[in-house]
């Protein structure tokens, strides 16, 4: 009985036990000697995890909480051999404010639509009703499909960088050491469509998406993941302000307006032949 009445408090008030998880976690990753976030990181990544949690409940948290620990393990893959060759992450991997909303902007900004628009239909989230409106559906696919782009980046990025035999750049595809600018590879690419697989399996298995979707996340993360590739081979090296966090930001609305924008077409296909 008393596990079932908690579960109904945190339904009740999700914000509330949103800001109460996250503050123990909080402290719990201040107590850890190795560190994943730099202190203002830690600060930011609450926010996130308080605005996720009160907006899409513990299926949204689960798929950021799934990018961080993935991609954070990721990062490290190789790590001496980049350090050796000097293209390893700055700070030993430890991310700041940059790198959680780089990541994770394109997603919070889909959950807080969801969230606003559900308010406004009087459409409750907590959990959200067996058939909701299409346009929530849309910013659920968006949402999962933004940490598959991202995750499919990072593990392409960090693999690539760590295993790759023979790096190519992508505009020319001329030979070009690991870790350059719109580098792309084999092993890195493969490794990127595994991490792409991985957040739309888990968005599927807590019914986030359906089995169609999958296919659009990864499809959407594949196609953007080159295009931040091409960003990074032309564009990046021509503007100041275009730093590794704001492609990374660019990267993952690509991302989640291509696979929004699949979901919509495959949408309106069935109702056409329905």
């Amino acid at each position: 009985m008393f596990e079932l009445s908690s579960f109904e408090w945190i339904r009740l008030h999700p914000w509330l036990f949103a800001i109460i998880l996250n503050t123990i976690l909080w402290l719990f990753a201040a107590l850890l000697p190795k560190k994943l976030l730099t202190p203002a990181g830690y600060v930011h990544a609450w926010i996130l995890g308080v605005l996720v949690w009160g907006c899409l409940g513990w299926q949204g948290y689960t798929i950021v909480m799934f990018y961080f620990l993935f991609g954070s393990t990721v990062t490290r893959i190789g790590k001496a051999q980049k350090e050796a060759a000097g293209i390893a992450e700055k700070r030993d991997g430890a991310r700041g404010p940059e790198n959680v909303w780089g990541s994770a902007l394109t997603g919070t900004l889909c959950a807080i639509a969801l969230a606003g628009y559900a308010q406004l239909q009087g459409v409750p989230t907590h959990p959200l009703p067996a058939v909701p409106p299409l346009l929530i559906i849309l910013l659920q696919l968006g949402y999962v499909a933004s940490f598959a782009t991202k995750l499919a980046d990072t593990t392409a990025s960090e693999v690539g960088k760590a295993y790759g035999k023979r790096t190519f750049l992508i505009t020319s595809l001329q030979p070009v050491p690991a870790g350059t600018e719109g580098a792309v590879s084999l092993e890195g690419t493969l490794a990127g469509l595994v991490g792409a697989v991985a957040i739309a399996l888990l968005g599927y298995g807590l019914e986030m998406i359906d089995s169609i979707g999958m296919l659009w996340c990864i499809l959407a993360a594949f196609i953007a993941t080159n295009i931040e590739s091409l960003i990074g081979a032309t564009l990046q090296e021509q503007l100041d302000w275009m730093t590794n966090e704001v492609v990374n930001f660019i990267n993952t609305a690509i991302g989640a307006i291509l696979a929004i924008l699949l979901g919509w077409g495959w949408a309106w296909l069935l109702i056409m032949n329905g």
